[in-house]
C-alpha cells in the first residue's frame, strides 16, 4: 500500500490516499503482465463516521480481481485529510472526488452508505465510466428527514459523545438489530466500544457524521434529477441491511436506465469493512463488463518450515 497528499480543487484543504496496486503477474486475461497495472485506477469511497482504512482488505481483494490499482482516500474530517470546511456540503465531497479520480487516473467508482451518495451526486456532472454503490444514503422526497435526530446534533454540541452514538444508531438503523436495542443500553455499548480502537475513532468522527447528515438532506432529491446520470451503476444492498436502502435502489433503478439494483443474501451493511470475498467479487464483475475474467485470489497461508 502506498500512501499519498493531493490538495483539493477549492484550494482549501488536502486529502489523503491509500493506494494499492495489485500483486505482480496479476492482470486481466489479454493484458501484460509486467510494468504498472493495466488500465485506469478504481477509487472508493468511504461512509460517514469511519476513516478510508477500514476498506483495506475490500480494495486489496477488488485490486487483485481486476489487476487493477484501486485507491481510497480520506474525506475530509479525518485521518490525515482536512477539516470539513466552512459551507461543507454535498459540493464539497464531489470536487473532491473528481480531484483524486483525476490525480489517481481513475475512472470508475465503488462507494458505500454516505459514500453511495457521493458518488451519484457526482455520476450528474463528473465523467465515470462505472459505478457501484453499496447501501447508498440518497434521500428521496424526504424519505431520511424522519431519521434525522435534533437530538444527534445536540450531544454532539454538548460533549454528549454516548449519547449521540446512540441517537444515531437508533436512528439510522445501521447496527442491524442492535439498533432496536432502547437509548439506555446502547449509550452502555458506546461506553463499551470506546475501548476499541474503531469504537474510540467513530466517537471521535461524531460531529463529521452531524455534518454529512445534514448534507443528504439538504440534497434530498426527486427521481428526475437522477434522469441526467448515464453512467453504468450498479447499486447493491445487503440482505440484511436497512429496509430503506433497499426500497432507494430499486427506485432508481426503475426509473433511471442507466441504475440496476441487487441484493446480495447475508450481507450486512458493513460488510465492506468485514473480511469475505462476496462482496469484493459482485463490485468487480461488474466494473469488467464481460471485458475478460477475474483473476483468480491465490491462498494466503503462510508457509512453515519443517524442523529437523
Amino acid at each position: 500500500m502506498e500512501t499519498r497528499t493531493i490538495s483539493t480543487d477549492d484550494g482549501e484543504g488536502h486529502l489523503e490516499v491509500l493506494s494499492f496496486r495489485p500483486p505482480a503477474g496479476t492482470a486481466p486475461a489479454g493484458a501484460p503482465v509486467a510494468g504498472p497495472p493495466p488500465g485506469p485506477g478504481i477509487v472508493v469511497v468511504h461512509g460517514t463516521s469511519i476513516t478510508a482504512a477500514l476498506y483495506r482488505p475490500f480494495a486489496w481483494n477488488i485490486s487483485r480481481l481486476l489487476g487493477r490499482q484501486v485507491h481510497c482516500y480520506n474525506r475530509r474530517g479525518r485521518a490525515g485529510s482536512s477539516p470539513q470546511p466552512p459551507g461543507y456540503s454535498a459540493a464539497t465531497e464531489v470536487g473532491d472526488l473528481a480531484a483524486v479520480m483525476r490525480e489517481t487516473g481513475s475512472n470508475d467508482v465503488v462507494a458505500h452508505s454516505y459514500g453511495g451518495f457521493v458518488a451519484l451526486e457526482a455520476a450528474r456532472t463528473v465523467p465515470i465510466r462505472r459505478m457501484v454503490t453499496y447501501d447508498a444514503a440518497v434521500s428521496l422526497s424526504g424519505n431520511l428527514t424522519r431519521r434525522w435526530r435534533p437530538e444527534l446534533e445536540r450531544s454532539v454540541a454538548a460533549g454528549q459523545l454516548d449519547e449521540a452514538w446512540a441517537h444515531m444508531v437508533q436512528g439510522l438503523e445501521v447496527g442491524g438489530p442492535v439498533a432496536k436495542l432502547p437509548l439506555g443500553a446502547l449509550r452502555m455499548l458506546s461506553i463499551l466500544s470506546a475501548r476499541t480502537s474503531m469504537g474510540a475513532e467513530m466517537r471521535e468522527l461524531l460531529p463529521t457524521a452531524v455534518a454529512e447528515i445534514r448534507a443528504v438532506l439538504d440534497a434530498d432529491a426527486e427521481l428526475d434529477d437522477f434522469a441526467a446520470v448515464t453512467t453504468p451503476t450498479l447499486m447493491l444492498s445487503g440482505g440484511w441491511s436497512p429496509d430503506y436502502f433497499t426500497e432507494t435502489g430499486r427506485q432508481l433503478a426503475a426509473a433511471v436506465p442507466s441504475i440496476k439494483y441487487a441484493v446480495l443474501p447475508g450481507q450486512l451493511h458493513e460488510s465492506p469493512l468485514r473480511p469475505g470475498i462476496r462482496l469484493p467479487r459482485a463490485v468487480a464483475r461488474f466494473l469488467l463488463a464481460g471485458e475478460g475474467s477475474l483473476q483468480p485470489l491465490r491462498s494466503r497461508r503462510r508457509r512453515f518450515r519443517l524442523g529437523r
